[in-house]
């Protein structure tokens, strides 16, 4: 495996702080977003370990919360040496810099291949399964075209029109997130294709553990990512009820540009890409209209590793007396099935942000809270 981070700037985890952002991102009812406020408030991974077991009974846990352990991330981390990955952190040089400004990006992402390749700016092509000739040749002029011009190009190494734009950019740089662990790609015929590109010019990237085999569920997971990762998304060849779809909604959501492909009104493979252009999607003929509107966001900064956040450093948790049951109970009032801004719920019980954002740690922790895009939470009825 190739590693790229000399020559650009960011921080790199010690072996201890990555055991301990292993644990902590692979413990229960700890995701993203879960992660970032712990570190935020305890400083370190070692020190928001220490508090999980308290955090998520005062939330009103039932059972004491799995909490992954060393011996547990180790053995990860072998199994990612074994096969010649490794886990790279989100203000580490190598971690891909567009992926790092969504919101709720996983604190570390498992990958294998010339890491070079996050250093170029990426565009993501997605489309159907079961594509047309036409589909995957176009999809293949798109990957090309945007290799030639500097970009990677990003996929979900799918069937159809993900294989034909990885096949197309192995040359130039393909970026493959998996859906599943790296040692558990899908589908099994594309295991030859997996090969090739992490070993030239490409990457696998997953944010799953390794052995986790893929389910319906994590797709949209692998979907997002993709649109994390790359800074404007192309949809050729879409049903009306697709995962691509998915992938174009997420895209909008961040911000990114979303380019649709026009197809004839009696294929149904082209419903969910017209329906996108009557939504505002940019008409994509050739990979001029996508170039063309990328390029001035390629000479953003956003590639500037300069700004990659530093490891958090040894600091004691906030000095803030522990919220009473009172506090809890007020704000677990102002909560509900609806998602609502957090700054709301601040308002509303006129309590300290610091003690309403511990006390929704202690929801989520305890498995009672939702964390919705944008930022909005919402309270478990289960």
């Amino acid at each position: 495996m190739t590693v790229a981070g000399a020559g650009r700037k960011g921080i790199a985890l010690t072996d201890r702080q990555r055991i301990a952002w292993l644990r902590l991102i692979r413990s229960d009812n700890v995701g993203p977003s879960t992660f970032r406020d712990l570190i935020n408030h305890f400083g370190t991974a070692e020190a928001a370990l220490a508090a999980l077991p308290d955090l998520s009974l005062r939330g009103g846990a039932m059972r004491a919360i799995r909490i992954a352990s060393v011996d547990d991330a180790e053995r990860e981390l072998d199994m990612a040496h074994r096969m010649g990955a490794r886990f790279v952190g989100i203000g580490e040089p190598d971690y891909p810099p567009a992926l790092r400004q969504i919101e709720a990006a996983p604190p570390l992402i498992a990958v294998k291949g010339n890491l070079s390749v996050t250093s170029q700016p990426s565009v993501g092509i997605v489309g159907s399964r079961n594509a047309s000739i036409s589909g995957a040749k176009f999809a293949a002029m798109i990957a090309r075209d945007a290799g030639r011009a500097g970009y990677s190009v990003t996929s979900g190494l799918a069937r159809g029109i993900d294989t034909a734009a990885h096949r197309a950019s192995l040359e130039t740089g393909t970026i493959a997130v998996l859906a599943g662990g790296l040692d558990k790609p899908y589908p099994p015929e594309n295991l030859g294709l997996l090969d090739e590109l992490t070993h030239g010019n490409g990457i696998a990237v997953s944010e799953m553990p390794f052995g986790w085999e893929p389910r319906a569920r994590d797709f949209p997971r692998r979907n997002r990512l993709i649109a994390g990762v790359s800074l404007g998304v192309v949809v050729i060849e879409a049903a009306k009820r697709s995962g691509s779809l998915i992938t174009a909604r997420i895209a909008a959501d961040f911000g990114r540009l979303v380019f649709a492909v026009p197809g004839s009104p009696l294929d149904p493979r082209c419903a969910g890409t017209n329906g996108l252009l009557k939504q505002g999607a940019i008409v994509t003929t050739g990979a001029d209209d996508v170039l063309q509107a990328l390029a001035p966001i390629s000479q953003l900064d956003l590639f500037d590793m300069s700004q990659a956040e530093e490891p958090p450093s040894e600091r004691s948790p906030s000095s803030m007396p522990l919220p009473d049951d009172d506090a809890r109970a007020l704000i677990a009032q102002a909560l509900g099935p609806t998602p609502v801004e957090v700054d709301d719920v601040i308002r509303h019980t006129e309590l300290p942000a610091a003690m309403v954002y511990l006390v929704l740690l202690e929801l989520d922790l305890a498995g009672r809270l939702h964390r919705h895009m944008g930022g909005l939470v919402s309270l478990s009825m289960e």
